[in-house]
């Protein structure tokens, strides 16, 4: 098994997470969540702030729950 490159785990800071939305030359795209790699998405509806870090929330109802 091959060790995960480093910008998969190491994250980004809101600075740079704005400096790469910045390039996308359609500002009106819906932004979007997924931790599937992209097989499913969630909107984003919040994004607050948890143990000092940024956090994009999705806070959709799913009926399962």
């Amino acid at each position: 098994m091959s060790a995960q490159p480093v910008w998969v785990t190491l994250g980004k800071t809101i600075r740079q997470l704005i400096r790469e939305l910045e390039t996308f030359e359609d500002q009106e795209l819906e932004v979007r969540i997924s931790l599937d790699g992209g097989s499913s998405h969630e909107c984003i509806s919040l994004i607050g702030k948890l143990d000092g870090k940024a956090v994009l929330m999705n806070c959709g109802f799913d009926g399962n729950r």
